[in-house]
């Protein structure tokens, strides 16, 4: 697809938006300071809204109510028997992405312009990171910036087998890897390794190349070199099945971050790689209190190691 992506995931989400394929962001905001570094913490009410209607839905099916610890934020139900990705709504499909990917609009998105990228055929999301997975999101930030989010597996809060990553535009209040810069060095050399002092639990930010403007093979090479860099310095190995541990992964600002993951909730929040980019998403607002009390970087290292 060679095109502005703005103005098709603009075209796209108008249509979707009119047919009621794509359900509105809906949410309330707080701002909670942590060491000296500024999150967002909202509360969805359309994320409850999702999980009341599928609640009835299994009901009405007789297969009794569901627990929303079970969805994850962002993305949809943990049904093995569906894969939104493998035949995307063509509601939702705003093109291709490179010959192996497709750009799909999040049904459920926590942002304005909220992408999927996914593989066109099946791949489990836990395989390794390949070079396709990054030039695909190097298509979109080259031309638009933002960021790219992934989710390694269940635990860390991927709720679709099917191997995909996701982008988000750079916009106020979106998430961004900019919170954690006066912590970085500036002038590391490509590739090069640091670690945030203020981010409580183990983690890898490694210098890349990506971003607006920069082209698509040398950001997809700099990207795959600084996935493969971080995954040696956490000891991120697949296993007997070809499977990597759970783990989030940002790539954003220059910067590629990748945080191991012991488990996926918080209190009964989902945690999800958006989170680490400075924005925690809840369903009920009750949950923000639970954030609030020990504050976003050690709810954050409660999902870590």
């Amino acid at each position: 697809m060679n095109t502005n992506w703005i103005e098709a995931i603009d075209a796209r989400s108008a249509a979707a938006l009119a047919s009621g394929a794509l359900v509105p962001v809906q949410a309330e905001e707080v701002g909670i300071e942590d060491a000296g570094m500024r999150f967002i913490v909202r509360w969805v009410s359309s994320l409850a809204a999702k999980d009341a209607s599928k609640a009835a839905a299994k009901a009405e099916a007789g297969e009794g109510a569901r627990d929303d610890k079970t969805v994850a934020i962002p993305g949809g139900p943990r049904d093995p028997n569906f894969n939104p990705f493998l035949n995307p709504d063509p509601e939702l499909t705003v093109g291709a992405v490179g010959a192996e990917h497709v750009a799909i609009l999040n049904k459920f998105p926590l942002c304005a312009r909220h992408l999927v990228l996914a593989r066109r055929e099946f791949a489990e999301q836990l395989t390794p990171l390949a070079h396709t997975d990054f030039a695909a999101l190097a298509a979109l930030m080259g031309e638009a910036g933002g960021i790219g989010l992934y989710n390694g597996g269940t635990a860390a809060g991927a709720s679709q087998r099917h191997k995909h990553v996701q982008w988000m535009p750079e916009s106020a209040g979106n998430a961004s890897l900019r919170l954690f810069a006066p912590g970085l060095p500036a002038a590391l050399a490509e590739q090069g390794v640091a670690t945030h002092p203020a981010l409580p639990m183990r983690h890898c930010f490694v210098r890349v190349r990506c971003g607006r403007g920069e082209a698509v093979g040398p950001a997809a090479d700099s990207l795959l070199a600084g996935f493969e860099r971080a995954c040696a310095e956490l000891g991120l190995r697949p296993g007997e099945d070809g499977l990597l541990p759970p783990f989030n992964l940002l790539v954003g600002e220059g910067w590629l971050l990748a945080i191991p993951r012991s488990r996926e909730h918080f209190e009964g929040i989902s945690m999800s790689a958006v989170c680490f980019g400075g924005t925690l998403y809840t369903r009920h607002p009750e949950q923000i209190d639970a954030i609030r009390a020990v504050g976003p970087l050690r709810a954050l290292a409660a999902v870590g190691y």
